[in-house]
């Protein structure tokens, strides 16, 4: 099987990890920087390019590692593998869909998953409203579009929550804003899922100066076994959202499990170590299960 490897760099963990994995399953696999691909349309069959070399039909499954800050041009040359039969383990709506947290939640919502309550807004007349709908401080300040951690603040006051909401409204930034779940504790669940599986999880804890738990922010990890319920709403959430892999982070609250985040590229690094789980072979069994159902 040959796979398309759709990442900037081959120094990244979890690219370095999927690529080993697929050689040692006997796959050919190459890195394909999708920031250097081009599509051509409107003369016969659309073709992908890569830095000048038509690649339309040298794969058989691409698995996307798209970067934040290239996610529209990255689903664009994911759609058009797709458009051409080559299998994706992430489809190019599901990851636009992924990295906007409005669409993701609203998603979810309509799919009857338990969130925190959300409100998102662009009007800075109401500010005041806005933040005494979900309760009053303290609330979270996201970033639509956000990735591990960056753009998740605080505001625990009405007067620092003003004062930062109107600041991105001034600035035409799309934001978010969340209920604090106090009893959370800074902590959140990472549940990995491949294909229609829960290959692991684990609970990340802040800092002690830090509520946000991302591994990226300092946060420690464990692993644990998440409950029956945070399962089902993980690969219920995965399989709405199309994704064949994904990071789930989940919170814990008094009326039960929450959802706050799907990630379509979700990293391999600390969860592998703290798990022991592999988790880049899982992906190329998925991949080899997939492709083998297509060609039959």
């Amino acid at each position: 099987m040959d796979i398309g490897l759709l990442s900037v760099s081959m120094n990244v963990y979890s690219t370095k990890r999927i690529a080993e994995e697929a050689e040692n399953l006997g796959h050919y696999i190459e890195l394909i920087d999708h920031t250097k691909c081009s599509v051509k349309l409107g003369s016969g069959k659309p073709k992908v390019y890569y830095l000048n070399e038509n690649i339309t039909d040298v794969f058989d499954a691409i698995i996307p590692r798209i970067g934040a800050k290239v996610t529209r041009h990255g689903a664009a040359i994911v759609k058009q593998f797709e458009m051409n039969g080559v299998f994706s383990t992430a489809r190019s709506l599901s990851i636009i869909r992924a990295r906007n947290k409005v669409r993701t939640l609203q998603i979810l919502s309509r799919k009857h998953i338990p969130i925190p309550e959300t409100l998102f807004s662009i009007n800075p007349d109401d500010i005041a409203e806005q933040i005494e709908l979900l309760g009053g401080p303290p609330v979270i300040i996201k970033l639509q579009e956000g990735t591990q951690g960056l753009g998740v603040i605080l505001a625990e006051s009405k007067k620092s929550a003003k004062s930062i909401i109107d600041t991105f409204y001034k600035m035409d930034t799309s934001i978010l804003i969340q209920k604090y779940i106090e009893e959370s504790n800074g902590e959140d669940i990472r549940i990995f899922v491949v294909g229609n599986k829960v290959i692991c999880s684990m609970k990340r804890c802040s800092d002690v100066e830090e509520f946000r738990s991302n591994v990226h922010r300092g946060g420690l990890t464990e692993a644990i076994t998440p409950t029956a319920k945070e399962q089902h709403m993980a690969l219920k959430a995965t399989k709405h959202l199309g994704l064949g892999v994904a990071g789930v982070d989940i919170i814990r609250s008094k009326k039960g499990p929450l959802l706050i985040e799907v990630n379509a590229s979700p990293g391999l690094q600390g969860i592998e170590a703290i798990t022991g789980v592999n988790i880049a072979k899982e992906i190329i069994l998925y991949v080899e299960r997939n492709v083998s159902r297509k060609r039959k």
